[in-house]
């Protein structure tokens, strides 16, 4: 079953679609991000109706960041599972009208509770273009560490990016927790 972690945010929903759509079709989203299109069609948010059943697999799960004031949906923050490893990839995006303001990284730190708390993962990682210092930026905030880079490793919109890996383990988020 797909959990709600609280923070200032409230679970994701079928009804967030259309949002998603239009917080992830901006085409700065999409050139920062491995997977999104651009533009984003109608129907390509559904994926968070399948969500669900990878929550109740247990394979991954998808948190929205929701602004309590107002109920708005502000982006995204997933964690996919590799049970055989113990290790959970952290992946997201932030809408551009809450670019640095912290979302991303209050939302982020609390996956990762999760992710070492309640599922016991014994890594988590995450990967940003080195085109997008911002996303690295959220990442380091949460202690995780360069791990290494893979250059011009993904063709995005006609060009080669390199990306960036960051991985942390488990004792290691134990001690910055203390």
């Amino acid at each position: 079953m797909q959990p709600v972690l609280e923070t200032e945010r409230r679970p994701f929903e079928l009804r967030d679609a259309h949002h998603v759509q239009q917080l992830a079709g901006h085409i700065d989203i999409a050139k920062t991000t491995l997977s999104i299109p651009h533009p984003y069609p109608d129907g390509a948010a559904d994926w968070i109706e399948s969500r669900q059943e990878a929550a109740r697999l247990g394979s991954g799960y998808a948190f929205a960041i929701i602004h309590k004031d107002n109920d708005s949906l502000m982006g995204c923050m997933g964690i996919n599972i590799a049970s055989h490893h113990r290790r959970g990839e952290l992946a997201y995006f932030v809408g551009k009208p809450y670019w640095g303001q912290g979302f991303a990284t209050e939302a982020a730190r609390r996956v990762m509770a999760f992710g070492f708390g309640s599922l016991e993962l014994h890594k988590m990682w995450a990967a940003s273009m080195a085109s997008n210092p911002a996303s690295a930026k959220v990442i380091e905030k949460l202690g995780m560490k360069q791990e290494g880079m893979f250059r011009e490793h993904v063709l995005k919109w006609d060009r080669f990016e390199d990306l960036v890996y960051y991985g942390m383990l488990k004792s290691e988020y134990e001690v910055l927790e203390r």
